[in-house]
């Protein structure tokens, strides 16, 4: 995913939704891939969205502007949680920080996506494992770095990545 992308995500929570809908069917690709619009990537046993973007804070990092745009991004989370957990029932939390840290040595190992991407941008995702197959979906708010816009992420992979 490209943290300087100009890409324009869903604007509504029904479209948020059917996007997600839309990616839980498709097979995943051979190689790794990225869609011209920014808002979608994929490769071997996952897939990863960008739901919705707040504006950059390069020019001012003030609280005035961030606090409301963290906001924003944390309400649409909470309006998407909700209807996720209405299908498949009560997501479980996943820290994404272990899979950032290495050995004794310091030496991290091979991270599977998408968890390698997600623990860059965010802590822990919310998860839901989609019934009947062996997929999961996570949402995610993350940011690259404090000046880069906040990120409400989907991810969808294959449950043997996950922990436990």
């Amino acid at each position: 995913m490209d943290t300087d992308s100009d890409a324009t995500p869903p604007t509504t929570t029904e479209a948020r939704l059917a996007l997600i809908d839309s990616v839980l069917a498709l097979p995943y690709p051979a190689g790794e891939e990225s869609e011209d619009d920014g808002v979608h990537s994929s490769g071997p046993g996952h897939h990863l969205l960008i739901l919705q973007v707040s504006q950059d804070f390069w020019d001012d990092r003030s609280p005035e502007l961030v606090e409301p745009a963290e906001q924003e991004i944390e309400d649409e989370f909470s309006v998407l949680a909700n209807a996720l957990s209405g299908r498949w029932g009560e997501p479980e939390t996943v820290d994404l920080w272990p899979y950032l840290e290495g050995d004794e040595d310091g030496v991290r190992a091979a991270v599977p996506e998408p968890m390698g991407q997600l623990c860059n941008l965010a802590g822990s995702m919310q998860v839901w494992r989609v019934p009947g197959g062996t997929r999961w979906l996570g949402l995610a708010v993350g940011q690259a770095d404090r000046e880069f816009p906040i990120w409400l992420m989907a991810a969808v992979g294959e449950t043997s990545i996950l922990p436990g």
